[in-house]
């Protein structure tokens, strides 16, 4: 199994802790590597709630908890942050917020999670195991329409039809190597113009969809710029095209003046933006590129609450 490497681990440290006593949140716990860091910084009156939705990151979480007062993790949605904030008694606002987007390594590597095209294991990609539909439920009774939209929408496949009509004609799928070679069989690797596995996209969108992390991401962007103090920090990785386009697109608009009418005079509390941007967009070194091959399309944004 391959060892879980935080990314853009020093870049996350520099640009989001700002108060050494603050109270911060670490909304992607995973197994702990950014959080961990981050109390390695904090002094002894700071505070760090971690949330996840995946049961197996929250079993991670409370072994830090009890080794470390300052630490408390809660199960929940990036939806749900308001609620995780006001449960951990938190409502006079936080110094920072960190979500580290997307699947994790060891949900990668873990076979039965059904996230790898890589490794057989069941077509199942719920973040969170103990509810909702699994991969195969839905492969195996959506109308082939309804795929080749979730193929297209969420993971920019221009084969998507193509894709769609063989599941259908292949059902039942039960398992990631099955899909994995169907997709293949779809998009021949000769043909394929990036060095990607032709079913990176066919996976990545299907596993958007069945976790809603569309609609998560943006409602968990706008709970997370809420919830700050002023001068407070929400830095966001992403890992896709996708994702960086909605964060870059709700960074913007907070960073921006709203659009108003021209030619007509403004009051200057209705020209005044709500955040600032921090350092432009950060990518990872090539140090850590050659120690961590899967930092390669991580990108880092930060903002800054404004007064």
């Amino acid at each position: 199994m391959t060892q879980h490497l935080p990314v853009l681990l020093n870049e996350v440290l520099e640009g989001l802790l700002t108060d050494p006593s603050g109270t911060y949140v670490d909304a992607t716990f995973g197994r702990g590597g950014h959080s961990r860091a981050m109390l390695e910084r904090l002094g002894e009156d700071a505070r760090l709630v971690g949330m996840d939705r995946d049961p197996e990151a929250i079993t991670a979480g409370q072994r830090l908890q009890a080794s470390d007062p300052r630490f408390s993790i809660r199960h929940g949605r990036f939806s749900g942050l308001t609620e995780v904030l006001d449960a951990s008694q938190c409502k006079a606002g936080v110094q920072g917020v960190l979500m580290d987007i997307g699947v994790s390594s060891p949900q990668l590597d873990d076979a039965g999670r059904g996230f790898s095209f890589n490794a057989e294991g069941p077509l199942d990609m719920r973040m969170d195991c103990t509810q909702g539909q699994t991969a195969a439920n839905w492969l195996n009774t959506a109308k082939a329409e309804d795929i080749a939209r979730v193929l297209y929408v969420h993971g920019e496949e221009r084969r998507a039809r193509r894709i769609a009509a063989a599941i259908v004609e292949a059902r039942p799928l039960e398992t990631t190597l099955e899909l994995a070679e169907l997709v293949e069989r779809c998009v021949p690797r000769g043909r394929h113009p990036s060095r990607k596995h032709p079913a990176t996209k066919t996976f990545q969108a299907i596993r958007i969809f069945i976790n809603d992390e569309d609609v998560e991401l943006q409602q968990g962007l706008e709970a997370a710029f809420e919830s700050l103090a002023i001068g407070g920090r929400l830095a966001v990785i992403s890992f896709h095209s996708l994702e960086d386009r909605k964060v870059k697109h709700t960074f913007r608009s907070l960073c921006r003046p709203p659009a108003l009418p021209r030619h007509i005079p403004i009051p200057e509390p209705l020209q005044a933006v709500s955040a600032r941007p921090v350092g432009g967009v950060i990518r990872a070194s090539e140090a850590e590129l050659i120690r961590n091959p899967r930092s390669r399309s991580a990108v880092l944004r930060i903002i800054e609450r404004l007064p």
